[in-house]
């Protein structure tokens, strides 16, 4: 069973409890309230079904007792691949419940990333679709299952289990909390890890990042009161659940507050204007390029119950802001965060029109920001500089990676984000750039690294770096700058093919590439990327006939 190293303190603990952000909280506890209060209010739908409070509480108790029947206990790691299903939902809660780990995995990763995943965490059980998207999801786990010999049981949900699988129905249909040999559910406790999420990796390894019941609720607080949330709202849900905003945004506020989750598993704008009109909705959040679909959707649905759009992610363009609260008649919060701490700045809703289309906001009450020069020393406000975050938000460490968590902070105890950006007067943040080495592309973070390393083996390649370029839906895509080998011509359709065969993610592949003889360099021989950020923007300018 894995073991969760944190780097959590008993100082850090008392100041987070004493400054009211750690309340100390069981989150089963909600579960059990509103299937009391409001048991036959809609807690969950999706495009299968919909469940009550009460009926979800039955059956995350049931799923819980199941899965104790087939050997999680306490501190055991489950991997959850679904998308954005209510089964999602039951198997976390269900987690919750035996004081277990989650480990929610976007759909569209493959088999490289499952397998350092699943081995890494050391996960018992894993829960997939059976195909999502066209994608047989079954036939990768088979093709898997030698390279994760840790993996017991591999629950499919809406789909026919392969040799050795099980349908997730097990868990949901069969009266486990009846039989006499059952174990007792210990539920969660506030300082223990409960979610470990991947990120991108910018070093070739993405990184465990480590979360309890404390740090995800004071990630969520802050924003239900700014932002002014209540049972009465409806929250629609694309994000997928395998990232921090549709796990924390999505269903952490529907189970704090009490009210309505919709979920829409595959993002289309006309869908997502069709379940707001018929769900009334309220709020929902995504990456930049969800809010310029939806903006952009025919006037022939009834939007008038969404009162609210966040858009984080990715940069948001800000006349897309003004365009957006226009046309969808709601607020438009832009905001800004991370895995490791969740939404870190948003707007309000009285904010003046300055702030709403120039900033991305100012922080969240109990987080902190600074922006330091080369040298740590903080900048005046206007200044762009390295971003630096504290409170009490914060992940808890990396999993099996103390080295990259004390790596991360500074001395003081800031962490760095690795972005740039400028705060002003008012302490509104705008963010510039990133000085990590990754490209946005839809709010979806590449790891450039890792992409490059990969195509370095290829035999037509001599060196290979991958920059990103603009793009007006999606802020940017990426684009491999390739010195080929002597006599060679490598094109991007073999470039793709050979990710493809090493079971990269799809989102991972270059969508452009340029055959340069050397690459600009610094003195010390690093390659200068912004030179060749600069030259595709040009080019891809000139190709339109825009000014570059």
């Amino acid at each position: 069973m894995a073991v969760f190293d944190t780097d959590l303190s008993e100082e850090r603990i008392r100041r987070a409890v004493e400054g009211g952000y750690w309340r100390n909280e069981r989150i089963e506890a909600y579960l059990d309230r509103w299937a009391t209060t409001r048991p036959a209010k809609t807690a969950l739908v999706d495009g299968a079904g919909r469940y009550t409070w009460a009926e979800l509480a039955r059956t995350v108790e049931r799923a819980a007792h199941g899965l104790a029947a087939h050997g999680v206990e306490r501190g055991g790691v489950i991997s959850c691949q679904l998308p954005n299903w209510n089964e999602f939902i039951i198997v976390f809660l269900a987690a919750i419940r035996l004081g277990a780990v989650v480990n929610p995995i976007p759909p569209i990763f493959r088999a490289s990333e499952l397998r350092f995943m699943l081995n890494r965490l050391e996960s018992r059980v894993v829960v997939i679709p059976g195909t999502f998207r066209g994608f047989d999801h079954v036939a990768m786990l088979q093709a898997l299952r030698p390279e994760v010999p840790r993996v017991e049981h591999v629950f499919v949900a809406r789909g026919t289990p392969g040799a050795g699988m099980l349908p997730f129905t097990t868990l949901t249909d069969t009266a486990w909390e009846a039989r006499a040999d059952r174990r007792g559910l210990p539920g969660s406790d506030p300082n223990e890890v409960n979610e470990v999420i991947f990120t991108s990796g910018t070093t070739g390894e993405p990184k465990g990042v480590m979360h309890t019941p404390n740090t995800a609720l004071a990630i969520v607080y802050p924003a239900i009161e700014r932002l002014r949330f209540s049972e009465r709202d409806v929250i629609l849900m694309s994000s997928t659940f395998g990232h921090q905003t549709g796990y924390l945004y999505g269903y952490c506020i529907t189970l704090l507050l009490g009210a309505t989750g919709v979920w829409l598993d595959v993002w289309n704008a006309g869908e997502a204007a069709r379940l707001i009109e018929a769900e009334r909705v309220t709020f929902t959040m995504g990456a930049t390029p969800f809010l310029q679909d939806l903006t952009g959707v025919p006037a022939r649905h009834d939007l008038s119950s969404l009162r609210l759009f966040i858009s984080a992610g990715a940069p948001i363009p800000r006349p897309l802001v003004r365009d957006a609260r226009a046309r969808l008649g709601c607020a438009i919060s832009p905001g800004w965060g991370m895995t490791e701490n969740g939404l870190v700045t948003c707007t309000a809703f009285d904010e003046s029109e300055e702030k709403l289309f120039t900033t991305d906001g100012r922080p969240l009450p109990g987080m902190e920001l600074r922006v330091v020069d080369g040298d740590g020393q903080s900048l005046p406000p206007g200044t762009e500089g390295d971003l630096l975050v504290r409170g009490p938000s914060q992940f808890v460490g990396y999993f099996k990676r103390p080295e990259f968590t004390s790596e991360s902070y500074t001395a003081e105890g800031w962490f760095k984000t690795g972005d740039r950006g400028a705060l002003d007067r008012d302490g509104y943040l705008s963010i510039t750039g990133r000085s990590k080495d990754l490209i946005i592309r839809g709010g979806e973070n590449i790891p450039v690294v890792e992409v490059e390393n990969v195509l370095f083996a290829h035999p037509k390649v001599a060196s290979v770096t991958i920059v990103g370029m603009p793009d007006p839906r999606l802020g940017e895509r990426a684009c491999a700058y390739v010195i080929p080998k002597s006599g060679e011509s490598p094109t991007l359709a073999e470039l793709v093919a050979f990710l493809e065969g090493k079971q990269l993610a799809r989102q991972k592949f270059p969508e452009r590439i340029e055959i340069v003889s050397e690459f600009p360099m610094t003195p010390s021989g690093k390659v200068q990327k912004f030179r060749l950020r600069q030259l595709i923007a040009e080019k891809l300018a000139n190709e339109s006939g825009r000014p570059g």
